[in-house]
């Protein structure tokens, strides 16, 4: 309400001082008119009579400067401008907010009618306002604040084809081999959520799923040390019974079954040798594998004939730009295998640890996560602002020890709770202060629930291992709760986090 009350009043400076300028502006245009026909005609009486006129403006102008702010609503009311009042009301309903225009109350019109302050003196209605009774806000902040200039779609298609063209060409070249076989790149991340945190630079993550090559499987193991916060495990390859394929191809040999032949392929160059250390697959040479694969298959993009191709350093993904002039897009991609058939993956993006053993695969929930937003956009109205509001917040927090991914939960667990319709642009305001009245309970609690681990109430089109489903929420907020001198400066945190956020929707940025 505070900033709701900032964010009016400063509006009705503005138009006021428009106002105060334009009348001023006319009235020395007017004087000087009379004062330039007195000197022409030679009337020093008149002369004269126009310098008292203008000594009297400049002394009600003066006094006028000088009277307190609480005169506000007479200057309002003296100049013809409608003062918008804001009023809580249905309580049930997260205080929906009614701005009434205060001149046309006892004709019982709703909408709010701002005069614009402009020569011409016409007054702009907001349409929305005479269906909902509430001001949109949204409308307001839209031109108001300085918002990234990004065209994350057109970037999401680039890359998407980039992409598509890549997994063809290494399905077909592995598909008879004994490595495994990349399938379909799922687009995850901010980018293709809908939102960014960066300003400039974006980055189109894509999840690539391998699937073993034929005559073995990836069987999965928990890592139950508790050195490393989160779900993670190790991927131990393991030879399978192809006895029965081996009737229909006679290039299949049974691993299990002829032990013999497993060791002198273990002695070739393969996938046991070149991809794993010991029994379980390695991150960090899948990673390199990957570039190697890219770099090939490349030149035979069409995109190579108008783009360059840059592999930039990483150890447990496949990163790379494409340039083009002014031009260009950044490309990760992570490597990750199913669970069952389910939007869960294991995949080789890094642990909060400061040491991730490549043999360890964290638990991602990216897809679901991408899959719970797209969830969202098909049932938002068309002004919906829980991107954007997510954009705020995350655009606030740097510099500040809230990550983005704690801002993104908080905006998904809202998301999850209140009705999507009650994130039209009109309502901006008030989800911005349920987003940080979220964050402050949660620093309260020492606690911040993962969205998707131990939820019950994620929609059913996203689908969840059992496991995941009833498994205790990682708490993002753990480090706060193990040091008090954390928690501390938290809190403290959590107030400039709050002024960030008043003064980009005060004065836009």
């Amino acid at each position: 309400m505070e900033l709701r009350a900032k964010l009016l009043n400063r509006e009705m400076t503005r138009l006021l001082q428009e106002l105060e300028q334009s009348s001023l502006e006319r009235s020395v245009r007017a004087w000087g008119a009379l004062l330039w026909a007195a000197l022409q005609q030679g009337q020093f009486w008149a002369l004269a009579g126009v310098l008292g006129l203008l000594l009297w403006l400049w002394f009600i102008r003066s006094r006028r400067s000088r009277q307190p702010d609480n005169n506000g609503e007479e200057e309002d009311r003296e100049e013809g401008n409608n003062v918008v009042i804001v009023q809580q009301e249905d309580n049930e309903d997260r205080n929906e907010v009614r701005n009434v225009g205060e001149n046309e109350e006892e004709a019982g019109n709703d909408a709010a009618v701002v005069e614009n302050g402009s020569d011409d003196g016409n007054a702009v209605e907001e349409e929305d306002n005479a269906e909902n009774g509430t001001l949109d806000i949204g409308k307001i902040l839209e031109g108001h604040i300085q918002w990234p200039t990004q065209d994350l779609e057109r970037g999401c298609e680039m890359t998407s084809d980039i992409m598509d063209i890549f997994i063809s060409v290494f399905g077909h070249l592995l598909s008879d081999s004994s490595y495994p076989v990349p399938q379909g790149a799922i687009g995850v991340g901010s980018a293709f959520e809908g939102w960014s945190p960066r300003e400039e630079d974006v980055v189109y993550c894509f999840l690539v799923p391998l699937t073993p090559p034929a005559g073995h499987t990836f069987h999965l193991e928990m890592d139950t040390s508790g050195h490393i916060p989160g779900r993670n495990f190790f991927l131990r390859v393991e030879p399978v019974c192809t006895c029965t394929r081996e009737q229909h191809d006679e290039n299949m040999v049974c691993f299990v079954h002829h032990p013999e032949e497993e060791q002198r392929r273990n002695e070739e160059p393969n996938f046991r040798n070149t991809l794993c250390t010991g029994s379980y697959l390695d991150v960090e040479k899948i990673a390199r594998w990957f570039y190697q694969l890219v770099r090939a298959a490349w030149v035979i993009l069409p995109h190579s004939q108008n783009w360059q191709l840059v592999l930039l350093p990483s150890s447990r993904c496949c990163k790379f730009k494409v340039t083009r002039g002014t031009q260009s897009f950044t490309v990760e991609l992570l490597f990750g295998v199913q669970q069952g058939d389910s939007d869960i993956y294991v995949s080789s993006q890094p642990t909060e640890a400061l040491f991730t053993p490549s043999t360890m695969w964290p638990e991602t929930y990216a897809v679901a996560e991408m899959k719970f937003f797209s969830h969202v956009a098909k049932q938002a109205p068309h002004d919906s602002w829980h991107l954007k509001c997510l954009q705020l917040l995350v655009r606030a927090v740097v510099g500040i020890d809230f990550s983005t991914y704690m801002m993104k939960t908080i905006v998904m667990h809202l998301l999850n709770t209140i009705p999507v319709s009650r994130w039209g642009s009109r309502y901006i305001l008030l989800q911005l202060e349920d987003s940080i009245e979220y964050l402050r309970c949660s620093l309260l609690e020492k606690r911040l629930d993962h969205f998707i681990v131990g939820n019950q109430r994620v929609p059913e089109e996203i689908l969840l291992p059992p496991d995941v489903k009833t498994a205790e929420p990682p708490n993002l907020f753990h480090r706060l709760a193990q040091d008090p001198a954390a928690h501390t400066q938290a809190m403290m945190e959590y107030q400039e986090l709050r002024d960030r956020i008043e003064r980009i929707v005060l004065y836009g940025h």
